[in-house]
């Protein structure tokens, strides 16, 4: 049987915890919590996603919807049990997943295994053991030490099917029962036995201030074309610049952001370019190099890092690149989300020496630092 599936995806908060000014989702480095929780879900398996909002962040909130085409806001509550329910009222789908909009990390395989724990048997509720001891205390004293074996450390999404988990909060507000932390205690108090279904360590909630601390990994990328290819013009960050002859390449032989996108992996802990563009595939032949490079930048969203600054030393005889240095800032600005001034281009020869010297080929070198999107 084929199911709809909308995600609730809990934004009404404000950050208290965290210590910030405003809700800690709309914190914007490069893009917000909030944009990255949703790209989790925009894909095929959703078919809508409704997003609580406080009517402070109202506005703000819709309007980053507008960038997903089955999301919407929905006004939220004082509480995050108000909120849900709120959303529920709001579903027409035939499941749903209610995901915590500080749990950016959410991969697409823990979203499945939430959906189809669902269909298989009426909830999923994603967890994953817990690798310290779990002790319970009057606040000084150790009382008791459960099973570590038997404990769980709950994550979201948490799945249902949309009319038992809309009864089971509606039944809550009528008995005024709405101490619950999480939608599987108002499942299991009403509707039955929650089933639990994988989560993923890396799903982390962004709750306090070192939570959203950066953490920055480097990375170096170097990448060498020929010239020979027969076009009045060669391409570098996606800028055209007269020459005697291309470069030949598979694709448009835009060195310097392969060069650039090499340093992107690596500093992500990734596979290189010919891991992911294989110059055997024709479907990378001619290939505009800067929609790779946006492909590249969407593998370390994924790891939980954006781009911080970019150093690129580009070694040719010919052509002069020197008043091209600025158009190119500002074309790989647009794709990393850096400013242009986060982009550090040189362009030197060689002296005359070697194959760059002969004015046979391009090398460039370039280095990349990321940051966490914590």
């Amino acid at each position: 049987m084929s199911y709809t599936v909308c995600a609730i995806v809990c934004a009404a908060g404000k950050g208290t915890r965290a210590g910030f000014a405003k809700n800690k989702l709309l914190l914007k480095k490069g893009f917000t919590v909030l944009e990255k929780t949703l790209r989790a879900f925009d894909y095929p398996s959703i078919h809508e996603i409704i997003v609580t909002s406080s009517k402070e962040n109202f506005n703000e909130i819709s309007e980053i919807c507008q960038a997903f085409p089955t999301a919407r806001a929905v006004l939220g509550g004082e509480t995050r049990l108000r909120s849900v329910k709120n959303a529920l009222e709001e579903v027409q789908s035939d499941l749903v997943l209610i995901h915590d909009g500080a749990r950016p990390f959410v991969t697409r395989e823990v979203i499945e295994n939430c959906i189809q724990s669902v269909k298989a048997y009426g909830s999923g509720i994603c967890a994953v053991e817990c690798r310290d001891t779990v002790a319970q205390t009057d606040g000084e004293y150790i009382l008791t030490v459960p099973n570590r074996n038997a404990l769980r450390q709950i994550q979201t999404p948490q799945g249902f099917f949309t009319e038992n988990i809309r009864s089971a909060y509606r039944l809550a507000f009528e008995r005024e029962e709405t101490d619950f932390t999480d939608d599987s205690s108002v499942f299991a108090r009403f509707c039955g036995k929650p089933r639990l279904c994988a989560g993923d360590s890396k799903n982390i909630k962004l709750t306090y201030p070192e939570d959203f601390e950066e953490t920055a990994r480097c990375g170096f990328g170097v990448d060498t074309h020929a010239f020979g290819k027969e076009q009045p013009y060669i391409v570098l960050a996606g800028v055209k610049i007269p020459s005697d002859s291309g470069l030949i390449a598979h694709s448009d032989g835009d060195v310097l952001v392969h060069a650039v996108m090499d340093a992107l992996l690596s500093a992500a802990g990734l596979r290189d370019i010919g891991y992911y563009f294989p110059d055997s595939d024709e479907k990378w032949r001619n290939a505009n190099s800067m929609e790779m490079l946006s492909t590249v930048l969407a593998l370390i969203d994924e790891q939980g890092y954006a781009v911080k600054n970019i150093s690129i030393a580009v070694q040719a005889e010919r052509p002069r690149l020197a008043k091209y240095i600025e158009a190119m800032q500002n074309s790989l600005s647009g794709v990393l989300r850096i400013d242009p001034t986060a982009i550090g281009i040189t362009a030197g020869t060689n002296e005359g020496l070697g194959y760059i010297g002969e004015g046979k080929g391009i090398t460039v070198n370039a280095y990349a630092l990321l940051k966490s999107i914590k």
